[in-house]
């Protein structure tokens, strides 16, 4: 039987421009093209051209490659920078540029708000194409570990119980200590390094707890907290009782979009319907006529606003929504690339010809602005 073989001693030229590494119809142009209709000016990003100092690199390009990298699954930094060297869909979105691991992190790390703005854009363009609705809206949560310990977990209760062991085992420690030092003093014995030194443990750990109890009463508001994760809760999921925070996401019911996604430290759905709701229609710009959830959500106070305005409709259904779980951190990255192999169901070329005459006229349909105001 015939094999085929690699050549990798024959002479190839690859093409002479970038531009010619990928098709015509690959979909690597339509997350070009989608985010060059970006209002970048509304999603506050700002490029300072006449800075002194080494240029820093396109953010508009490092916006491209965040998206599209974790469209398809390549999360990290250091593979995003692999990626620009070796993949020609990659070298060709940013056009040759090749950023460090370093500064592909620090640009997500402090754009984090851009990306906010990016979904907001996104649903602006999901409207006009019909991929959204936004006349019935599903809410749904899901629970997500956090990296901290449930031991690091403190209420005021805690640390009261824990502060008064303490002070007992230190008194206990200390009258130890007094006894030691007169049977060394009448033998001659050395002293005991082990008793000094877990004194000494006892003391820091009363100093920690003291001041952790100190926030406690100088914040009503506050009622626990993680002292290794500050934002971490603790949360009841199906992996049983742990650190961690509550993510909330809004879906469309046409094309089951993601519209809005925030992550909470809080540990269950109480009153927080009508407000995930209601930051959904405002990226929207319109209300629902209807708008589901489990029966987590159930608080008669928080339902009645909906209810009175007729987005709850008088008798409440409760389906559960079914959504991808997701890592905290890549959530708002990636429910907009979500949105974007959305967009892919529609002809790349049909979006590459969109865009272009967004760009061309500076407005899109139906009031939409994508221009400077």
């Amino acid at each position: 039987m015939a094999v085929i073989y690699g050549d990798r001693v024959s002479r190839r030229l690859l093409p002479l421009s970038i531009e010619e590494y990928v098709v015509e119809n690959d979909p690597v142009r339509a997350y070009d093209a989608i985010i060059d209709a970006f209002d970048l000016n509304e999603m506050g990003l700002k490029v300072y051209e006449n800075n002194v100092g080494a240029p820093p690199y396109d953010p508009v390009a490092m916006l491209k490659l965040l998206v599209y990298g974790y469209s398809y699954g390549i999360k990290g930094s250091r593979k995003l920078e692999r990626a620009l060297h070796h993949n020609f869909s990659f070298i060709w979105l940013l056009g040759g540029l090749t950023p460090d691991y370093k500064t592909i992190a620090n640009f997500r790390r402090f754009n984090k708000k851009l990306l906010e703005k990016a979904l907001y854009q996104c649903s602006k363009l999901c409207l006009h194409l019909g991929l959204i609705e936004g006349n019935v809206l599903f809410v749904d949560s899901s629970k997500f570990r956090a990296n901290a310990n449930m031991n690091q977990v403190w209420d005021e209760k805690r640390c009261r119980e824990v502060l008064k062991k303490v002070e007992r085992r230190i008194n206990e420690l200390l009258s130890s200590c007094e006894e030691i030092d007169s049977q060394e003093d009448a033998s001659g014995i050395g002293s005991y390094v082990e008793m000094k030194e877990e004194l000494k443990d006892k003391e820091k750990l009363r100093v920690k707890v003291e001041g952790l109890l100190k926030e406690f009463t100088e914040n009503s508001e506050l009622t626990q907290f993680n002292s290794t994760d500050r934002d971490s809760v603790k949360v009841h999921g199906r992996q049983g009782t742990h650190a961690g925070y509550t993510a909330q996401v809004v879906t469309d019911e046409k094309s089951g979009l993601i519209v809005h996604s925030e992550v909470q430290s809080k540990s269950n759905d109480h009153n927080e319907f009508s407000n995930q709701i209601k930051q959904a229609e405002e990226v929207l710009g319109k209300e629902a006529e209807a708008a589901c959830g489990d029966g987590g959500y159930f608080q008669v106070d928080d339902l009645k606003e909906l209810h009175d305005r007729g987005t709850v409709k008088r008798r409440w259904l409760f389906p559960v929504v079914s959504i991808r779980v997701i890592k905290v951190w890549g959530l708002l990255i990636k429910r907009t690339s979500h949105m974007m192999l959305k967009l892919m169901n529609t002809s790349v070329r049909q979006i590459i010809d969109f865009a272009s005459t967004v760009l061309r006229r500076k407005t899109m349909p139906g009031n939409i602005s994508y221009g400077e105001k």
